[in-house]
């Protein structure tokens, strides 16, 4: 499978060089959003100007054109309304899907998912809970100057039940149009050989900036075990990936803890209502 490591070439980013300039082109942003400005002003804030800024190459017209429908999405699917409460079957995804509670080497939030897991709830379902933990690692990289989330597959015992391809280019295109920036990293660890035809699919959704940051890994290779090892603390580090963390996910602590980010969305979301 060596031709999965073969990507685009990533285009040369134009970052300004200081962090006055980036803050002019930020300001420039702003100014072309017009009211849109503040009638969104918890998603329209500087780190979400700025991540959509370096994904369009500092191009204050194309991330301003891409705010907007982003913007027009929101309206219509209201992501910040999502709870943990709303969500349905929360125990059985969350082992599927959630946000770890270490990070990476470099301080990055990581987010895991486990598609050997069968899910129990509707693909209506999973775009939703995708959304929720979209916002929760938004607010995670608000003042990051990079791609915050290092986003984390285990393949193992996966077949092509376990992620429908119209759902997973719906997936990709919420995260590419309206959370762009925020995907440091992408592990995929040990796709079996079914997953070659799917990946040759998909690969197609992949926007350039994108697919330049994902890594292929497997258990019984070297070169895949010493990735994990700079990027990771073994001992905290799930098994499925490498690591020497056997640890079940804490259902309850999880959820007390995402309750807690909820009511800390709820109030920085009333606050700048009311700046």
């Amino acid at each position: 499978m060596s031709y999965l490591f073969q990507t685009r070439r990533e285009a040369t980013q134009q970052k300004p060089e200081s962090s006055a300039e980036q803050q002019r082109k930020i300001d420039d942003v702003r100014e072309l959003l017009g009211d849109l400005a503040t009638e969104m002003p918890s998603f329209l804030s500087d780190g979400t100007i700025r991540r959509f800024l370096l994904s369009r190459n500092w191009s204050t017209k194309k991330a301003a054109k891409a705010l907007k429908e982003a913007v027009k999405w929101r309206r219509q699917f209201k992501p910040e309304t999502i709870c943990w409460e709303d969500l349905a079957g929360i125990e059985n995804e969350v082992q599927r899907a959630y946000m770890a509670d270490y990070l990476d080497k470099n301080g990055r939030t990581v987010f895991v998912i486990m598609t050997s897991i069968k899910s129990l709830t509707s693909a209506k379902e999973h775009i939703r809970q995708l959304v929720y933990n979209l916002e929760n690692l938004a607010m995670n990289s608000e003042g990051a100057q990079e791609g915050n989330v290092v986003w984390m597959c285990n393949f193992s015992g996966w077949t092509p039940l376990s992620t429908p391809l119209w759902e997973t280019r719906e997936s990709l295109h919420i995260i590419q149009r309206y959370y762009p920036g925020l995907i440091g990293a992408a592990i995929l660890s040990n796709p079996p050989k079914i997953f070659e035809s799917f990946w040759k699919i998909v690969k197609q959704f992949l926007e350039p900036t994108l697919q330049e940051k994902i890594k292929f890994i497997y258990s019984n290779n070297a070169e895949s075990q010493r990735i994990m090892a700079d990027m990771f603390d073994m001992d905290k580090l799930e098994s499925a990936f490498g690591g020497r963390n056997t640890a079940s996910l804490d259902i309850t602590k999880y959820a007390e803890r995402m309750r807690r980010r909820d009511q800390l969305r709820r109030t920085c979301n009333h606050a700048n209502r009311n700046t």
